[in-house]
């Protein structure tokens, strides 16, 4: 048996000895915060490293050809006269020519906002330079500009109407030779990388600023169980969207840490990814846990090959955990918390207590806080909200003073709005989001325990809990029920199941809808807002 990973320094001396050569030729100290330049040095230290394959198309590039192309498009950006902190906006699929786009503006310090919102809400609150899209959206994007007063370039990657980007590269070609290329020099601290939304499960979603500091302190965290680098992995799996912080950081991590990225240009369905799994055998990747069950549901997927598999997105049921092990006794099954406001994980699974997300990481500052006294919570077992201090300054809310003064303190601590506690020997656990609670009767409840109890019935595929209001109890939690395939889980077995395991104030007052799939966000997540009004608009049992 391999001995067990344990969390060590490996991934920061790597780093930090890559980092180092990069301030030793530019002479600035804070150019190892500087993603352009760690990504374009990742591609230049080997060539002929096989960087990213489209599973849909076949299709691959090496970190050479990516260098060539990213460069080149970034010197025709910079001829446009782009300029550090405006901002390029990306809407396409993960093919493998949106890394030239996403790599060239890091070069060049301008901000790319990965929004998973409607298109005019997102140009709204960009105001981009330029806006990279297939040509199918083009007309759209022009005629959203056109009614926000905006004239974007607007470049397309496949040939269509407008100008497509190898048609703008000849046109604002610089003959510079690719060595003697330089990306601009700025203060990684103050300078945007990315603007991410908020998920906008329980509420509108919100756009995150982050610096290049601050994504480059986060980047190395999650190999910190490795020891191997370069390529700490062979084969990384992208499941998610480029609008997944997950996703992001994976395109970014792949030229540094250089390890192999399969990504899809077509929509990954459950049934082509594990056509992919089958065919690619990818040793990492990041999963939500409906995508998870998904997988585990149409029972043709060899897991085998994953050295490690990570859960995230949603709490993570610990049956679930216990089926992918099953299936896969070799492969470490990791339960990650994470947001789009930390840009990533919010603690190391350091061989955490089951159940738990893990421990403090060593960047982060954390304090729980009771709701409702707003006094912090110093002892184990007691649940509070969750508060963390950056590595580096967050930069809050993309042009939105008024959303960052909600989401940050005045000394600059992030407000999660999670509820968790942590054991004797500090391992944290999720307990649920604050705008999630339900309060019935006067008494305060998590949908997160009903779900819970509610998957132990044979017949449930997946669950959410939401609720509808009343006049007299407040809110009445309801139960939206997918059944797994065959089953037929009637809604009286269902809120038996409830009513004999839990206090009499969580029984399903509003009922249980079953439904044949699950609302969801565009990241994978359960769409609570347009659940809750699915739950007033179904028939209830």
């Amino acid at each position: 048996m391999a001995p067990q990973k344990r969390v060590n320094d490996a991934v920061h001396y790597y780093m930090g000895d890559l980092s180092s050569r990069i301030v030793a030729k530019s002479g600035y100290p804070t150019d190892r915060y500087h993603l352009g330049k760690l990504v374009l040095q990742g591609l230049k230290d080997d060539p002929d490293f096989l960087l990213q394959i489209d599973g849909s198309t076949g299709e691959s590039e090496t970190s050479g050809s990516v260098l060539e192309r990213s460069v080149r498009f970034a010197m025709s950006l910079r001829k446009l006269g782009i300029k550090r902190g405006e901002v390029m906006v990306l809407l396409a699929p993960n093919h493998l020519d949106i890394t030239i786009a996403l790599y060239a503006a890091l070069y060049l310090g301008i901000v790319l906002p990965i929004f998973s919102a409607d298109l005019q809400p997102l140009l709204a609150i960009s105001k981009p330079s330029v806006i990279m899209c297939q040509s199918d959206a083009a007309s759209k994007a022009q005629l959203a500009t056109m009614n926000l007063n905006l004239n974007p370039h607007i470049i397309t990657f496949d040939k269509g109407d407008f100008c497509n980007y190898i048609d703008f590269m000849e046109m604002y070609k610089d003959d510079t030779p690719i060595e003697d290329f330089k990306c601009a020099d700025f203060d990684p601290e103050q300078t945007v990388a990315f603007v991410v939304n908020t998920s906008g499960t329980t509420g509108l979603p919100k756009a995150i600023a982050h610096s290049h500091k601050y994504f480059a302190i986060l980047l190395p965290h999650i190999w910190s169980k490795y020891t191997k680098f370069p390529t700490p992995t062979k084969l990384a799996l992208i499941g998610s969207p480029l609008q997944w912080s997950t996703a992001i950081t994976s395109f970014i991590r792949s030229a540094i840490l250089r390890y192999t990225r399969l990504q899809s240009s077509q929509k990954l369905s459950p049934e082509l990814m594990s056509d992919l799994i089958n065919k690619y055998k990818p040793t990492y990747s990041l999963f939500s846990p409906t995508l998870m069950t998904s997988l585990l549901n149409l029972n043709k997927t060899d897991f085998t090959c994953f050295e490690e598999i990570v859960l995230c997105g949603l709490p993570v049921p610990q049956s679930l955990i216990k089926e992918v092990k099953t299936l896969t006794p070799n492969t470490e099954v990791i339960n990650m918390f994470g947001m789009s406001e930390l840009a990533g994980l919010g603690f190391l699974g350091d061989n955490p207590a089951p159940g738990s997300c893990g421990k403090q990481m060593g960047c982060f500052q954390y304090r729980l806080i009771d709701v409702d006294t707003q006094q912090d919570i110093n002892e184990p077992n007691v649940a509070g909200e969750l508060w963390i201090k950056g590595p580096a300054p967050f930069l809050g809310c993309f042009n939105d003073v008024e959303c960052t003064k909600e989401l940050l303190t005045n000394d600059g601590w992030l407000k999660t709005g999670d509820v968790f506690y942590y054991d004797d020997n500090w391992n944290y656990y999720f307990v649920e989001r604050i705008k999630l609670q339900i309060k019935c009767c006067y008494f305060r409840m998590s949908p997160l325990e009903i779900e819970g109890v509610i998957r132990r019935h044979p017949g449930v595929m997946d669950v959410a809990v939401t609720s509808i209001p009343h006049s007299e109890w407040g809110d009445l939690p309801v139960a939206c029920v997918v059944p797994r395939p065959g089953a037929k889980p009637s809604a009286e077995e269902i809120k038996n199941l409830v009513k004999d395991t839990l206090q009499d104030a969580k029984t399903l007052r509003g009922g249980v809808i079953f439904m044949d799939s699950m609302p969801m966000t565009s990241t994978t997540k359960v769409h609570r807002r347009l659940l809750r009004q699915l739950a007033l608009e179904l028939p209830r049992a």
